[in-house]
């Protein structure tokens, strides 16, 4: 392991967490937003649902880990949302036995410590429009509609109003956003980069506003190895040096 220890993010979910580093994604830019401050794990996986999830819930964040995350950000329901296949066959996951999985993946990660912090993220709309048109060689036709994106969205802010943990309504988000439907994906379902930056400005805001101690807040935590040094670049007096530990100028959005 890498020293010293920083606080570990973990992004937890479906493709939209596997594709976060992807097209300027929402975990890329958190990366870079809590450089030095803490470390952003990937646990996405391509096509999941809730069910899936939870098989390997306890290989993923096994309660006697010595190192436990300070924040776990989920997000579960665009492919449980989808419509359900003939054959049986597909990820479809019927609402009440999703709200069941995800009441018991809350549940135990809420578990793993007193200071592990929990954000989830609701299914965000989609292109409908797009996605009828994207029909491929390999796979049946996918029911994915914003009826059912709503439905599966609303249950999932219900069960963090009642278990008391944070969430984000990408839902409405998205659709506060002009022109949406086209800016926002890459296929009508996954994130493009403009998708992506309201993915972190919801993050951002809810961590912001979170009366947690400590702050998980990135302007809140310390900045690793932030000491002035002599070794730093030399000021333009040429007598003092510039401490570059806290510079975000690189950045295009200014985040809050």
């Amino acid at each position: 392991m890498v020293r010293p220890v920083r606080p570990q993010f973990i992004l937890f979910g479906s493709s939209i967490v596997q594709l976060s580093f992807s097209n300027g994604g929402w975990g890329a830019i958190l990366a870079d937003v809590y450089a030095r401050k803490a470390d952003i794990l990937l646990r996405g996986y391509y096509g999941w649902n809730s069910r899936r999830a939870l098989e390997v819930l306890d290989r993923l964040f096994p309660k006697d880990d010595s190192n436990q995350p300070s924040l776990i950000i989920t997000y579960f329901g665009g492919n449980d949302s989808m419509g359900p296949h003939p054959s049986g066959l597909g990820p479809h996951v019927p609402l009440p036995e999703f709200i069941d999985n995800m009441r018991k993946i809350a549940i135990h990660l809420k578990s793993l410590s007193d200071s592990t912090r929990l954000i989830f993220l609701t299914c965000p709309p989609v292109d409908e429009e797009r996605v009828n048109k994207n029909t491929s060689q390999y796979f049946s036709h996918l029911v994915r509609t914003n009826e059912l994106c709503q439905t599966y969205s609303e249950a999932c802010i219900k069960l963090c109003r009642e278990l008391d943990i944070k969430v984000v309504d990408l839902f409405t988000a998205f659709q506060r956003r002009d022109n949406w439907e086209t800016d926002c994906f890459t296929d009508g379902v996954h994130l493009s980069a403009e998708g992506s930056k309201i993915v972190v400005t919801e993050i951002l805001k809810v961590l912001k506003e979170a009366e947690w101690n400590p702050s998980l807040h990135w302007k809140s935590m310390p900045t690793e190895f932030s000491d002035d040094s002599p070794y730093d670049l030399v000021a333009a007096d040429g007598e003092t040096t510039l401490n570059p530990s806290e510079w975000t100028f690189h950045r295009a959005i200014q985040w809050d």
